[in-house]
């Protein structure tokens, strides 16, 4: 998926992303996205949920940690250390399997909603 198909330069569209993002890391992990847009850290499940949440929010779509970080009101160095904790839990083949399920699923998804937006208008 390239930058003009999701035109990534509108700040409303990310913010659409990172909710859309943060809805699958709710799913998956069953916590509510409630907690995940708590100000204060929360539980660590809650935690590790939003990290997964922004790091998946930078990988998949390609946001900066910046705009990772307003979009779910953290700053940019807490979004860079969420992206680093996440990597390396990717060494353990479980969590790499599961997240690379969540990246295509994602991308799948956003491709979909694509298609189906340019066949309404």
């Amino acid at each position: 998926m390239n930058d003009s198909e999701i035109n990534l330069a509108d700040p409303l569209r990310q913010t659409a992303l990172a909710r859309l993002i943060e809805s699958a890391a709710s799913a998956t992990t069953g916590i509510s996205t409630r907690q995940l847009r708590q100000r204060l850290r929360g539980t660590q499940a809650a935690a590790r949920s939003r990290q997964m949440a922004m790091y998946l929010a930078h990988v998949v779509f390609g946001l900066s940690f910046t705009r990772v970080g307003i979009c779910f009101g953290r700053d940019r160095t807490t979004v860079r250390h969420a992206c680093a904790l996440i990597e390396d839990r990717r060494d353990d083949p479980r969590h790499d399997l599961a997240l690379a399920a969540l990246e295509a699923g994602l991308l799948a998804l956003t491709r979909h909603l694509i298609v189906a937006a340019r066949v309404e208008a």
